[in-house]
């Protein structure tokens, strides 16, 4: 969750909300609670295709 709130660019405020985060997950079938335990592996948000999934794995890269 700690990379999610620090993606720039989608809103005038840094990050993503967790329910914002969370509607996001249950949009691609994703389990949230298990990601807030255990965290998610980069593949399954990229398969997504989605901007912020890809968003997200670059800050946790570290690419801007």
């Amino acid at each position: 969750m700690a990379h999610v709130r620090q993606v720039e660019g989608f809103s005038p405020r840094r990050g993503f909300c967790a329910s914002g985060t969370r509607k996001w997950f249950a949009r691609y079938g994703l389990d949230y609670s298990d990601f807030l335990k255990n965290g998610i592996d980069e593949e399954k948000l990229l398969a997504t295709g989605d901007p912020m999934a890809l968003a997200t794995v670059e800050q946790a890269h570290g690419v801007k």
